[in-house]
């Protein structure tokens, strides 16, 4: 079965499911669930239940695909994402992209927890992102290209949306939250990065470091998505004397206390954008 008959058959089978026309596609990353709260629900469907769609085996992610109402708008929520380091290829990891698309989404909200290789981007602070460098070590769009789902060269001179990104910094500013615009790094993980390593990250031009989103970003590129990305900082990863040895406990605390505030953007932005 082809990629895109395994869509269509993930699309037949939620529209059984949930007659819901979604205009805004959200992915939620580590420690960020609880946004869910926000939403109107309207139908919540196990990653499981769905054909073709792999299951999340990180802590902290529900894994499920949720249907409702968010600041006016319909939208569809991943409550977990997949990552290359649990053992999916990179086509599988980007899989629900696709399928979100295909329902009929016009913009992309990504959201993950990541690492700070810029010391003015501290713990807590939210990073809209204007670019990436990706050193993850497959793409999505390796192999045979299917014209239906998108171009054998996509382009990613305008990858992200820099007018929702100044709409984030404008609602963030009037809410006094620390927010900023940079660039993320992304690995492969699980294992987070050595003092070198994030030296290197920082040379490089990154100010974030993190083990998600540029697959995914690549693939709705890929298929003509406008995209926002914001990143809660999770830890300091520079300079290099401030680094110190980081759980996944005290990630998802750090991220937690963020949450309140991502999710005000957020719900804001989505407000601004329906009203235009």
């Amino acid at each position: 079965m082809t990629l895109y008959d395994q869509i269509q058959e993930s699309i037949q089978y939620l529209k059984s499911r949930c007659s819901l026309q979604p205009r805004f596609g959200i992915i939620l990353g580590t420690g960020l669930g609880k946004l869910t709260e926000e939403i109107e629900i309207v139908a919540e469907i196990p990653y499981s239940e769905i054909p073709h769609f792999p299951i999340s085996t990180v802590e902290s992610h529900q894994g499920k695909l949720i249907f409702g109402h968010l600041a006016g708008q319909t939208v569809v929520a991943m409550a977990g994402r997949f990552h290359y380091y649990e053992g999916y290829s990179m086509k599988q990891v980007t899989f629900p992209v696709r399928v979100m698309k295909f329902l009929g989404i016009e913009r992309l909200i990504i959201s993950n927890a990541a690492g700070s290789t810029n010391a003015e981007m501290l713990p807590g602070d939210m990073v809209f992102v204007r670019d990436h460098i990706n050193m993850q070590p497959e793409n999505p769009l390796r192999g045979v290209n299917d014209e239906r789902l998108g171009p054998r060269f996509p382009d990613m001179l305008h990858a992200y949306d820099r007018k929702l990104n100044a709409k984030a910094l404008q609602i963030a500013k009037s809410h006094d939250f620390a927010a900023h615009e940079g660039v993320y790094l992304g690995l492969q993980g699980p294992n987070l990065e050595t003092p070198a390593e994030y030296q290197f990250i920082h040379r490089a031009g990154a100010d974030l470091v993190g083990m998600s989103t540029v697959p995914e970003v690549l693939v709705a590129r890929h298929m003509g998505l406008p995209i926002f990305v914001v990143s809660v900082v999770s830890n300091l990863c520079y300079p290099l004397e401030a680094i110190r040895e980081t759980t996944l406990e005290e990630v998802i605390a750090v991220v937690g206390k963020a949450e309140p505030r991502i999710r005000k953007v957020v719900v804001e932005l989505i407000k601004s954008m329906s009203e235009s």
